[in-house]
């Protein structure tokens, strides 16, 4: 009985995702891919949500051992869970639970609806998380997920601009990780060119932009910075060459406003993003906004909402926050087969708005982007503050490298103490540590160094070093 169960909830959940599709071969629009779901009204788009909800409790429910028996401790029952005003039942899972299940549970833990027949049956691909700290978290992914990533995925890319005419160079390596590969298969959807980059050296790259003139390149924003610098040692101009747009993931990049400028001058392009994490939008979650992208008020990323819910919650509490206030946030995945997650806390730090965007779309918008997520939070003597804060203060400094690091230690006499260690052609020692001191109330010493010493980044920067006594 129990084995009817799950098939008949998957059915049901297949039959529901397949009801919502629009578009999902080609584009409706020259503006919008989907104009029926991009510009949908508030009101159809939470009925669209909560008509998925009710599928996705109980396909949970029957087919991962994690959620069921997080149900069953919480004593509620997947019907108690029909609608988005009925998600504050459900307290946030975060990766540590997941990490538990996967120790208890090697190597694929509970929380998958894969199992080794369905695997067997359509298995698509195997990712990994990109977290570089506790257990990894491995996901396997069916042929239906492919399809609902291309269609996602295509949504954007779309919404970019980027048309057949275009030819897109993937400079990042075919590992296990999701951007590329669901970038790939949305490329082949839009009936645009793929020129994969993976295996390639920079300077076989640097190259391949020279010779076979891409109009679009995709990368983390730290290598899209390192393979410019590679073409100008070459005597090239990355700002001369054919490329017109510069597709970034996995790194805040839009929300930066120094780093966004040195990109876009270094290549003479502009710049579009990705947003997304590998369990719960491996597919992307949102993308920036033409609008925004095109004006001069805060950048914008819009999330795609009618295949996730989107929330922001209090970082303390984990309750959720009204509109307009700043949170961490959280995401229910509603079109995975094989990983969709229940209020999942992805925990990046955002502002949301509902308000319809001058592009038309109707989905919600994190304003700012994001600013920093909270696993990444540097506390120093009690004063906390993120990453990319730390970098908007070190690019804010003109003529400062691409490269930069932050060393964090704990000195003999028992103190935690912060080192920035910077590139430049003269001493900027004082203005790096001044914009720091602005920027995070925090006294950092400055180590700087000639220009070209630190690594340069190959795939995605790992930037803070925390050396401390733990």
């Amino acid at each position: 009985m129990g084995g009817d169960r799950k098939e008949q909830t998957r059915a049901t959940w297949l039959e529901t995702i397949e009801r919502h599709k629009r578009d999902s071969n080609a584009p409706g629009s020259d503006d919008y891919w989907s104009p029926s779901l991009d510009c949908v009204s508030r009101d159809e788009l939470v009925a669209i949500q909560n008509d998925k909800l009710q599928a996705l409790t109980p396909f949970l429910y029957e087919n991962s051992e994690f959620y069921r028996r997080r149900f069953d401790r919480l004593d509620l029952a997947p019907t108690d869970i029909q609608s988005i005003d009925n998600l504050n039942n459900w307290p946030v899972v975060d990766k540590s639970e997941m990490m538990e299940d996967v120790v208890a549970n090697p190597p694929y833990g509970t929380y998958s609806m894969m199992d080794e027949d369905l695997w067997t049956k359509r298995g698509w691909m195997l990712f990994s998380s990109s977290g570089s700290t506790g257990v990894p978290r491995v996901f396997r992914y069916s042929q239906v997920d492919r399809e609902l990533w291309s269609w996602a995925n295509a949504r954007a890319i779309h919404s970019f601009g980027i048309r057949p005419s275009d030819s897109v160079f993937l400079c990042t390596g075919y590992g296990p990780h999701v951007f590329a590969w669901g970038v790939q298969y949305a490329l082949e959807k839009m009936n645009v060119a793929a020129i994969p980059g993976g295996g390639m050296d920079s300077a076989m790259r640097a190259m391949i932009v020279e010779r076979f003139k891409p109009t679009v390149i995709l990368g983390t924003p730290s290598y899209a910075l390192h393979l410019g610098r590679v073409m100008e040692e070459k005597g090239m101009d990355p700002a001369k060459s054919s490329v017109k747009t510069i597709l970034v993931g996995g790194e805040p990049a839009s929300g930066v406003a120094n780093t966004r400028e040195r990109l876009e001058n270094l290549w003479g392009a502009r710049l579009v993003e990705f947003y997304g994490c590998t369990e719960v939008a491996p597919h992307c979650g949102g993308y920036s906004c033409p609008a925004s992208d095109a004006g001069d008020g805060p950048i914008t990323t819009h999330l795609m909402e009618d295949i996730q819910i989107w929330e922001l919650v209090d970082a303390d509490s984990k309750e959720a926050v009204p509109e307009g206030e700043r949170g961490l946030t959280v995401c229910t995945s509603l079109n995975s087969e094989s990983s969709p997650q229940l209020r999942f806390l992805v925990g990046d730090y955002t502002t949301y708005t509902t308000d319809k965007c001058d592009c038309g779309r109707t989905h919600v918008r994190a304003i700012g982007a994001f600013s920093g997520r909270s696993d990444d939070l540097i506390n120093l003597r009690g004063i906390k503050m993120y990453p990319v804060q730390l970098e908007e203060a070190i690019r804010a400094v003109n003529g400062i490298g691409d490269e930069y690091e932050i060393l964090i230690k704990t000195n003999d006499e028992g103190l935690d103490v912060m080192t920035a260690r910077v590139e430049h052609a003269d001493n900027v020692a004082d203005q790096v540590q001044n914009e720091i001191r602005g920027r995070c109330e925090v006294r950092v010493d400055v180590e700087v160094l000639t220009p070209g010493t630190l690594p340069k980044t190959e795939f995605k920067a790992k930037r803070v070093r925390d050396e401390r006594d733990k």
